[in-house]
């Protein structure tokens, strides 16, 4: 049975190489490219594939970036459901400036997905998590799809009697309603939740417990970074510190902590070590590089180095 079903409505070509020096009107020769599957929830169901969970990624997809998608998948045997799409789907481009170190990301807009397309993708949803435990919706809304979307899976979710983890930003954050079971907001999109900026330690602790009081949300884990993460739930607050690693990449990061997250809680971890793992796989993800994500010795190694909770 799979555990872990993703929803990922934008997903994208993941492509990076890097090139000597960014500099304006030259040609600038890169790399050979690396190709990946990406956009959030599939990233998720990637993340959790490597971490030796079975996840079921299920997205809309078109154009040659769309088969390149379903091929890599395919490749890395992470289970999916293509709903197939007239439009093209996206593509990233990661460059890395070798003089200085700096990544540089573009990213280009999906396609626009109508109605029709959007129940089509929520009917195989449902359909591929009727056995699931977690519902996990991920990423940005492409274009035709209206803000309160994420509001829809929230309901299909309660129907089946599933546990929804969200992880989103922007007017789709905003508008997704009550009854998540798990959310996972930055520091900048808990600002843009409570509508006010957020100073020091206490005010976040303060803005994270106001998602469960809110009922928002019945778990918060708010991603601080490098500093870690504020795990909120009815029951307690608490701040979890990550350790210092040497970035190559940030891509995917966020990715793999909610990643960490699910499997954490799959294999029977309390939610505060699940938390814990998902910080380590977050941390993980950093050290590879262009668009790759976590690896697995790497998890278990930076989890074992965790410091306690405070």
């Amino acid at each position: 049975m799979t555990k872990i079903v993703t929803l990922t409505m934008n997903p994208a070509l993941d492509i990076a190489t890097s090139t000597d020096q960014i500099a304006p009107e030259h040609k600038l020769r890169c790399d050979s490219p690396r190709y990946d599957p990406g956009g959030g929830g599939i990233n998720v169901a990637r993340a959790v594939h490597s971490l030796g969970v079975d996840a079921l990624a299920v997205f809309p997809a078109g154009g040659a970036a769309g088969n390149l998608i379903d091929h890599l998948l395919h490749q890395e045997g992470v289970e999916h459901r293509v709903i197939p799409i007239a439009g093209f789907t996206r593509e990233s481009l990661n460059v890395v400036e070798r003089e200085s170190g700096a990544q540089y990301r573009f990213v280009l807009p999906g396609p626009e997905i109508g109605s029709f397309d959007q129940q089509l993708c929520l009917d195989e949803l449902a359909a591929a998590a009727a056995d699931a435990t977690y519902i996990v919706a991920s990423g940005s809304l492409p274009l035709g799809v209206p803000e309160d979307f994420y509001g829809r899976v929230v309901d299909l979710a309660r129907r089946q009697g599933k546990r929804l983890v969200l992880d989103t930003s922007g007017p789709a954050l905003k508008s997704a309603g009550a009854g998540v079971y798990l959310l996972k907001p930055s520091l900048v999109e808990l600002e843009s939740l409570t509508g006010r900026p957020i100073r020091g330690e206490r005010e976040e602790e303060q803005a994270a417990r106001e998602l469960i009081e809110q009922d928002r949300c019945e778990i918060a884990v708010v991603s601080l970074g490098a500093r870690g993460a504020i795990l909120a739930s009815k029951d307690a607050i608490e701040r979890l510190r990550s350790v210092p690693v040497a970035v190559k990449s940030a891509v995917g990061a966020g990715d793999s902590m909610l990643a960490g997250v699910l499997v954490g809680l799959t294999r029977g971890l309390s939610l505060r070590e699940a938390t814990r793992f998902g910080i380590a796989a977050g941390a993980a993800a950093l050290l590879a590089e262009g668009t790759q994500l976590c690896r697995l010795d790497d998890v278990e190694r930076i989890y074992r180095q965790l410091p306690a909770a405070e």
